[in-house]
């Protein structure tokens, strides 16, 4: 799985604590306040998002997560508006990035990008802002979907949320007769070999979140900025509740240090030439129908908080397995996944940048 890989394989089974551990301990331990200091802004920061929606063009071109675009929600959404929508599935973040280099080259209209993508992005001036008072059901979003710090900067909408998913702990409930609470088990020695990791560098920042709680002298504050069978490991609700349909002993819990996850967006490149269909498709998938199409579609949650009538509707019980029904409070146990930059929230550079994650995750792997 390289970075962002969304697709079922490329996991690791990996001991690799100890030297994630040192890249977290020495990224993570500056947070210094520079006096003074103010972040940069993109660099499309000021180009006002249209006011409404015209005529569609009569296409769409997308770059996305194979099957974010499957012909359920899509031959309808054509047929309503005219737009034909062409698909260019990409296999990790990085290859997103790489497609929407300038802006989409005229090329790419919108991306579904993952948190470990938005702010390269964002800071390449390869997507613009977004007018989210043109998307209805933007209100009906979970609150914190609304504005993430991986889409939004200084109140300016660089793309709609879309569809998430926790990181959360999955184990054979046979080998661990007591739930284990806490990520520790990965890090323990007595299951070397015997645990499973998505081979992602923005995994370090689950090691970094369980030494902000246990190791605490480290200062470490923020995952994302830092200066044989397998039994435990980190997974998705969607892994867990198809091993648990194929009859294997598995289960998942949140930790007592909280979890990572992921989060979804759809993001308008800079040079979409077809805008209006781009907007009308935006509008689209951000209906609760839709949203509960795609979610049991791909096995991830939906944003629109009134999607979950609808799952229960295609299928009982399944809001409650994707947690699409988990209360606000649920978001705070969770550290959604952020492009690492350079750039601190102070305005400092004392940051490690999402360059060196990968070199350091290549070395782990190596």
């Amino acid at each position: 799985m390289s970075s962002g890989d969304r697709g079922p394989s490329g996991w690791l089974r990996h001991g690799c604590f100890a030297a994630v551990a040192v890249l977290a301990a020495v990224a993570c331990g500056s947070n210094a306040t520079t006096a003074g200091s103010t972040l940069t802004q993109p660099p499309t920061a000021k180009m006002t998002p249209q006011a409404s929606i015209g005529a569609g063009e009569g296409q769409l071109n997308l770059v996305l997560w194979d099957g974010y675009a499957d012909k359920s929600w899509v031959d309808p959404f054509t047929a309503a508006t005219g737009c034909k929508v062409n698909q260019k599935p990409a296999g990790s973040s990085d290859e997103m990035v790489s497609l929407m280099k300038d802006g989409g080259g005229g090329q790419y209209d919108m991306v579904s990008a993952s948190g470990d993508a938005d702010l390269r992005l964002i800071y390449n001036g390869a997507v613009k802002p977004m007018n989210t008072a043109l998307i209805p059901d933007f209100t009906n979003f979970q609150t914190f979907f609304q504005s993430p710090p991986y889409n939004t900067i200084s109140g300016v909408h660089y793309g709609i949320s879309l569809q998430w998913g926790p990181n959360t702990l999955l184990y054979n409930t046979k080998k661990f007769v007591n739930p284990p609470t806490s990520w520790k088990v990965l890090y323990d020695p007595a299951n070397t070999g015997l645990v499973t990791v998505p081979d992602n560098p923005i995994q370090i920042a689950d090691a970094a979140l369980y030494l902000s709680k246990t190791q605490t002298d480290l200062g470490i504050k923020e995952p994302y900025e830092l200066n044989n069978d397998v039994t435990v490991g980190a997974a998705w609700p969607y892994q867990t509740i198809q091993l648990k349909a194929a009859g294997a002993p598995v289960a998942d819990t949140i930790p007592t240090e909280g979890a990572t996850g992921w989060a979804d967006t759809w993001m308008l490149g800079t040079k979409a030439t077809h805008p209006n269909c781009a907007y009308m498709w935006t509008k689209w998938v951000s209906t609760a129908k839709v949203q509960a199409m795609q979610a049991l579609s791909f096995g991830e949650t939906p944003v629109n908080t009134k999607a979950c009538a609808e799952m229960e509707a295609l299928q009982a019980g399944s809001c409650a397995q994707y947690h699409a029904d988990a209360p606000g409070s649920y978001f705070d146990t969770i550290k959604f996944w952020k492009t690492p930059i350079a750039q601190c929230p102070d305005g400092s550079n004392n940051c490690i940048p999402y360059d060196q994650w990968v070199a350091s995750w290549t070395t782990i792997k190596g």
